[in-house]
């Protein structure tokens, strides 16, 4: 049963969710959290570890959900519930995209898209950055605290060069390894 319930689900969040991996972090949380599937800290670190792996974030958040909650065949049933959609999508797409292209209600479909994509990515980065800097809730205590400094350094330091167009690849390691030799620092 739980396989089935995997697959409908990651058949839904990849059906109705448009923009990749960041827009489907909010729908992948809602159901996850209503099916007491993951807890808020455990699914920013599958988008933690998501990131880091190779592949598409939401394949890979969808394999490690699935991976969870109903083992190896439920990593199989979440990720082809995730990816069946887009793939069929995209075949349609693909076969008409160059006859339609220009066509006034393609450009009003994406016209109305670009910002509700937007909108969802910074609803998860809002979401996902609360549990990250405030993990205990927003209070006074928590700008005091060496692991918040820690967070916002790593988060501004990425961010820099991120904008500076340094690979991903070395951003990832290097932060890494700042948390890494910061948590041994901090006792996290």
């Amino acid at each position: 049963m739980i396989l089935l319930e995997l697959f409908l689900i990651f058949l839904k969040i990849g059906a109705f969710t448009f923009g990749g991996g960041y827009a489907m972090i909010a729908m992948i949380q809602a159901e996850a959290e209503n099916n007491g599937w993951l807890t808020q800290e455990q699914l920013v670190d599958f988008v933690a570890l998501s990131e880091s792996t190779p592949g598409p974030l939401a394949v890979n958040m969808a394999t490690f959900v699935g991976l969870k909650t109903g083992g190896i065949f439920g990593a199989v049933t979440a990720t082809l519930g995730i990816v069946l959609p887009s793939f069929i999508v995209i075949l349609i797409i693909a076969k008409f995209y160059e006859k339609y292209c220009k066509s006034k209600a393609v450009g009003g479909v994406m016209l109305g898209l670009k910002p509700a994509v937007v909108g969802m990515i910074g609803a998860a980065f809002i979401s996902v950055s609360r549990t990250v800097f405030f993990p205990t809730g927003l209070h006074l205590s928590a700008f005091s605290a060496a692991s918040f400094w820690v967070f916002i350094g790593i988060f501004a330091l990425t961010a820099v060069l991120a904008f500076k167009k340094v690979h991903p690849i070395k951003l990832i390691v290097l932060s890494a390894a700042i948390g890494v030799g910061a948590g041994y620092g901090i006792g996290l």
